[in-house]
């Protein structure tokens, strides 16, 4: 299905206010639902559908048991998507998750014939992704960035709208294998899903019998999803907050304006990572009835748009020092408007 040209990015405008309230009451209710399929956890579920609005890619970090899987399931229910799961085990071939030419008989005639794998869907959840070998992670490397899967030199689209979430454990587990670089890149978020604390896990004893998800309806039609896809792209971005971001990305750097970081990052984020924060940015400015970027969303969304994207030095580890803490030092060293003194005055600083 082919991604439909509706009225705010044919005309290019600004959302209106009725289209925001209306996007307000479908995001709502999506929110809401979600919020009832993993409890406790509200921003990580602001930060899914941030994901979902922005049409990324989103990698979820955590232990087994924390309800990575469940959270992706009721996602895929919620939206009305057409949904698949493949589970990533040391064995699993590139040819599993993209389809394979199979050997089939019609009318006394034999021929090869595509079998689309379990990626031509809507939703794939890649379930424990880090457990598969790399040759068969780079599987989605194609199908993640061009929407398309290339088998035995024919090139096949993706259905629209295409998400690929993905769960891995943490890398210190056994049995893991580390996300390349090129592939961390193509997600737009990494969410950690952490523990909840005893008050909700009381709540999930009293109210989740054998641990299943609740009863859940389609909290969002297929239609309303497309249109909140266009509301996010007519989303306006100041050109004060687009430099804000391009500093930002650039203090994620070695020799940019964090210290620590020049001390313990490797490389710093790509451009598609001031691509990722612009996007999401929008996404949550549609959440919050804005009909423009504000430096409070980029601020919001830039953690999860860039720790995965900054590789550290052998130091850092020394130091404890995590692509967290580098994100933190770059947001803290980088002003929001950075305006040069007029000509002629100089700082109180320069004069001492």
């Amino acid at each position: 299905m082919s991604e439909p040209e509706t009225g705010a990015q044919a005309a290019g405008t600004m959302p209106s206010k009725e289209a925001l309230a209306d996007a307000n009451a479908s995001v709502k209710r999506l929110t809401d639902a979600l919020a009832r399929v993993i409890l406790g956890q509200e921003t990580l579920v602001d930060m899914v559908v941030t994901a979902l609005l922005a049409r990324g890619h989103v990698l979820f970090e955590g232990m087994p048991g924390l309800g990575k899987t469940q959270l992706v399931r009721g996602l895929a229910k919620l939206v009305g998507l057409e949904f698949r799961r493949v589970q990533f085990t040391p064995d699993l071939m590139p040819g599993d998750i993209t389809g394979t030419h199979i050997l089939v008989e019609r009318d006394g005639k034999r021929a090869f014939e595509f079998q689309a794998g379990p990626i031509f869907s809507n939703l794939v959840l890649a379930d424990e992704i880090n457990r598969a070998s790399p040759k068969t992670q780079s599987a989605l490397l194609e199908a993640m960035q061009e929407r398309c899967v290339t088998v035995l030199g024919e090139t096949r689209t993706l259905p629209g709208p295409f998400f690929v979430l993905a769960t891995q454990n943490p890398i210190e587990l056994e049995g893991t294998y580390p996300l390349p670089e090129a592939q961390l890149d193509r997600f737009l978020f990494k969410l950690e899903v952490s523990g909840v604390g005893p008050e909700v896990m009381a709540e999930i004893l009293r109210s989740r019998k054998r641990g299943e998800l609740p009863e859940l309806e389609q909290a969002v039609s297929r239609e309303e999803l497309w249109k909140l896809f266009d509301l996010v792209d007519a989303v306006y971005l100041p050109e004060a907050v687009a430099a804000y971001i391009a500093r930002l990305v650039h203090a994620t750097h070695p020799g940019g304006s964090a210290e620590r970081v020049t001390r313990f990052v490797r490389y710093g984020s790509s451009p598609r990572g001031a691509i990722s924060i612009a996007t999401a940015a929008r996404a949550l400015a549609v959440m919050r009835g804005k009909p423009n970027v504000g430096f409070d969303e980029v601020k919001a969304v830039a953690p999860h748009a860039l720790k995965h994207r900054i590789i550290l030095d052998y130091a850092a580890r020394l130091e404890r020092f995590s692509p967290t803490d580098a994100v933190a030092d770059a947001v803290q060293s980088v002003s929001e408007l950075d305006r040069p003194l007029p000509t002629g005055v100089e700082s109180a600083e320069a004069k001492g």
